[in-house]
């Protein structure tokens, strides 16, 4: 079981990592271009500014499952803190099983919104581009983040140690290791 959950999070964590730098590299070389565009030759790139939107979606909801699987997720331990070993661990895998259908459940409902979009073909201003393109990194993000916490519910069942996601074990993330 452990070696099919490492084969899902190697290949997800490439995917992720090429997406949120992609992401980021566009937005620099577009930004970087429609500065030089604008102050160089008096002209700006008309569709600098959506583009750069669209791509911070991207970048925010591929980011999020990508926090998740480093264990870098806010994680509010006033209460957690005081409790036993054992109660953290009961603790930390209702959390994660919570959170994972939550977030499934989020994809699939997004999945819709993306959908209506694209049904109404609804057009970007600038690109007129149809959005559901853009959009449809949202169920995509949320499935991620999703899998990962469903990645750390299942090795919270199997090992003694408290794991905030798939790799990432409670005392490593106390120490600022995650990353």
């Amino acid at each position: 079981m452990k070696n099919l959950l490492k084969k899902i999070s190697i290949m997800t964590e490439k995917l992720e990592r090429f997406l949120i730098m992609a992401g980021i590299l566009v937005m620099m070389a577009n930004s970087t271009a429609n500065a030089i565009g604008r102050y160089a030759f008096n002209k700006s790139i008309f569709f600098s500014e959506e583009l750069n939107q669209f791509l911070i979606v991207g970048v925010t909801f591929v980011g999020f499952a990508y926090a998740v699987r480093k264990g870098r997720n806010i994680r509010m331990t006033a209460v957690y803190d005081s409790l036993s070993q054992r109660a953290k661990k009961i603790l930390t895998t209702v959390i994660a099983l919570t959170t994972s259908l939550l977030l499934f459940y989020l994809a699939y409902l997004s999945v819709f919104y993306v959908l209506e979009l694209k049904s109404i073909n609804r057009l970007s201003p600038a690109l007129q581009m149809p959005v559901y393109y853009v959009y449809a990194i949202i169920p995509v993000g949320f499935a991620m983040a999703g899998l990962q916490y469903a990645m750390s519910f299942v090795m919270n069942l199997l090992h003694k140690e408290i794991y905030v996601s798939f790799d990432v074990t409670e005392d490593k993330t106390d120490k600022g290791s995650a990353l």
